[in-house]
């Protein structure tokens, strides 16, 4: 339990300053009654607000279709940032709503957004090795054997000591194809493919984990169970 008015600013309803004067007007209720005290405990969920529950009290857990042009930045300097497509009051949430990992500015596709930083961290720890798809488009043909210098364990990125970890790259297309990474180094693919002397045009995520894009629109998102990735 935690006090009333630290409750409703956690949930982004404004400054503890603000949701006291909600508190001190009547519009906080806990079992049909008034609460006149912000420093009383109270669950999340047994809150009333003008009459409503407050607004996803639990933690949260979205997927978005990342369209281009957006970045994975709370920084305004930085431009128009994946955050500004959610609720106004989701992005004044504390802890605040944030991306599991990034994706580029020009990279489109899954990205996990989430309040719960327990959950980013073991989505990003490189020991779970949680699988990451990518359909890729590049800008001449797709070299011979480069599956199995992807695969072998062995590829090395410019002044990194430390050789990727096993990918998985399956051709669709002559300039096509889907590669699985279970790492989230910097600009990895673009410079996995670079070292082959390929530039990539395209790149778009498809998969995470067991969560799969599937039809969700460009710029649209859906809420997840926050335990629907079994990551131990």
């Amino acid at each position: 339990m935690r006090r009333i008015d630290q409750i409703l600013a956690s949930l982004g309803y404004g400054s503890r300053r603000d949701v006291r004067g909600w508190i001190e007007a009547g519009r906080v209720t806990m079992g049909g009654v008034a609460v006149w005290d912000p420093g009383a405990k109270a669950e999340p969920g047994d809150l009333r607000i003008d009459g409503e529950p407050p607004d996803h009290p639990g933690e949260l857990l979205l997927m978005l279709n990342k369209p281009a042009g957006r970045v994975c930045s709370h920084d305004p300097a930085d431009g128009a940032s994946v955050y500004g497509l959610l609720p106004e009051r989701w992005r004044r949430r504390n802890p605040p709503v944030t991306s599991v990992g990034r994706l580029d500015k020009d990279t489109t596709g899954l990205l996990l957004l989430t309040d719960c930083s327990p959950l980013v961290h073991r989505l990003t720890s490189p020991k779970h090795k949680v699988p990451k798809v990518y359909r890729v488009r590049i800008d001449r043909d797709i070299p011979a054997g480069i599956e199995e210098i992807f695969s072998g364990g062995q590829l090395r990125l410019p002044d990194e000591e430390t050789p990727c970890a096993p990918a998985i790259l399956k051709r669709i297309g002559s300039r096509e194809a889907e590669v699985t990474v279970t790492e989230g180094r910097y600009h990895q693919i673009k410079r996995m493919f670079a070292c082959q002397g390929c530039s990539v045009v395209d790149l778009h995520r498809i998969g995470f984990g067991s969560l799969e894009l599937g039809s969700l629109a460009t710029g649209r998102w859906i809420e997840l169970a926050i335990n629907c990735l079994d990551i131990h």
